[in-house]
């Protein structure tokens, strides 16, 4: 199921600027909170990590990545720039996941 986001005035019915700048903050606002529920269930995963190769999952990166190409050129947007987005995020939160792997598979 594709989700799509409601906005308060759609783009063709914004009378200017402030209500366009306002359109675009709250949809950042949620963006940004919807990652930060993603980066939950990234920590949340760790714990079912048995390896560093599988926190780094690279044969799931690349599929995972290759799948946002297809969902970005559905969309309109530059397939390139969301694979760069996503690969600097997802490279980020990989570092996280596999500081929290660390220290638990350091406890057990």
């Amino acid at each position: 199921m594709i989700m799509k986001y409601q906005n308060n005035i759609e783009p063709e019915n914004c009378s200017g600027m402030e209500d366009i700048r306002i359109e675009i903050d709250n949809m950042d606002r949620d963006i940004i909170a919807i990652l930060g529920k993603r980066f939950e269930y990234v920590k949340a995963a760790a714990k079912f990590k048995t390896s560093e190769t599988s926190v780094r999952a690279p044969d799931r990166f690349k599929a995972m990545l290759e799948q946002r190409r297809v969902w970005a050129s559905a969309e309109g947007l530059s397939p390139d720039a969301i694979e760069k987005m996503y690969r600097d995020l997802v490279n980020h939160f990989i570092k996280e996941e596999m500081s929290k792997w660390q220290l638990e598979s350091e406890n057990v």
